[in-house]
């Protein structure tokens, strides 16, 4: 049995590396721990290269706390302001200028140094959200004073909330798990 290291212990982040684990190996046994260690970023990270930044430190701080593990798994979201992403004349073009754009970074090592990492899909965060998060809220305590909920980051997330539950969290983070995989579950292709 493969034991995992997810560096949180949001519920949401240990279930999603779980199935994420089980659909891509699923004739393999994992046990899965979260344990609570530090991004080294910002507590709601702003840019990709931040987001992408705090996955991995996770996984580095899980790794020097719990060295004994087969695998350690870092998930941390971002959002990111669409105007950087987007050329002169889109801008100019946008209606009310630039979007805040809601997406997560799953990084993952291996017991012997191989690193894989996958991104989620990315979606826009209404006005509201953003302008809370503008003025210094995390995404999920914006979902919660926006949307009335209390602790929804553990919960659907902001992208279950947004969907009506066609998308929760749990799946979303999933999908970026496997894609994080990728590199071990073809290993051959990307040793040689």
């Amino acid at each position: 049995m493969n034991t995992i290291i997810i560096a949180s212990t949001n519920p949401v982040k240990i279930v999603s590396v779980k199935n994420g684990f089980s659909k891509t190996f699923p004739n393999r046994k994992f046990r899965c721990e979260g344990i609570s260690v530090s991004s080294c970023v910002s507590h709601q990270p702003m840019s990709n290269s931040e987001t992408e930044k705090g996955a991995a430190s996770r996984v580095k701080n899980a790794k020097i706390a719990r060295p004994e593990a087969d695998f350690w798994v870092g998930i941390e979201g971002g959002v990111e302001e669409s105007s950087k992403q987007m050329d002169r004349v889109q801008r100019s073009s946008a209606k009310g200028g630039a979007k805040l754009e809601a997406f997560a970074w799953v990084a993952v090592e291996s017991k012997d140094g191989q690193v894989g990492k996958g991104r989620t899909g990315t979606f826009i965060l209404p006005p509201k959200v953003a302008a809370l998060i503008r003025q210094g809220k995390e995404l999920g305590e914006a979902d919660d004073i926006v949307f009335g909920q209390t602790d929804s980051k553990k919960k659907m997330g902001a992208v279950g909330l947004l969907t009506g539950n066609v998308i929760d969290r749990t799946e979303y983070y999933t999908h970026a798990v496997i894609l994080a995989l990728i590199r071990f579950k073809n290993e051959k292709m990307f040793h040689g």
